[in-house]
């Protein structure tokens, strides 16, 4: 039996979070794609709580594909962190693959200073 797109996404996530935690000092930029929106969220594993988080909701994206705007949620997030004095992350990709909309806001995040 074939498994569906969102449980095969969902087995490789579980796999993925086995072996990646954040802490207060190097965080896990975990991301969540919809269909129109993207999701960022910056977490320390260790308290169980989210310290930062951004998404495409609140940007101006008239006239932008969804790929540049996965760029500027990337570089938003990075200036968030900078802000906080954070320097260096672990990054999360959710079960996604590593292309497109995620590549994007992955070199978004480098661009904006961030380290992973």
């Amino acid at each position: 039996m074939a498994l569906s797109k969102e449980d095969r996404r969902l087995r490789i996530r579980r796999r993925i979070r086995k072996t990646i935690t954040g802490n207060g000092t190097i965080p896990r930029l975990s991301v969540f794609r919809s269909n129109k929106d993207i999701y960022v969220q910056l977490i320390d594993d260790e308290q169980g709580k989210t310290l930062l988080s951004g998404s495409s909701l609140k940007l101006d994206a008239k006239g932008k594909t969804k790929v540049e705007i996965s760029f500027e949620v990337g570089k938003s997030i990075a200036v968030k962190a900078k802000e906080a004095g954070i320097e260096q992350i672990v990054f999360d990709r959710g079960g996604y693959l590593y292309h497109g909309r995620i590549k994007s806001l992955a070199d978004g995040a480098r661009d904006g200073g961030l380290k992973f």
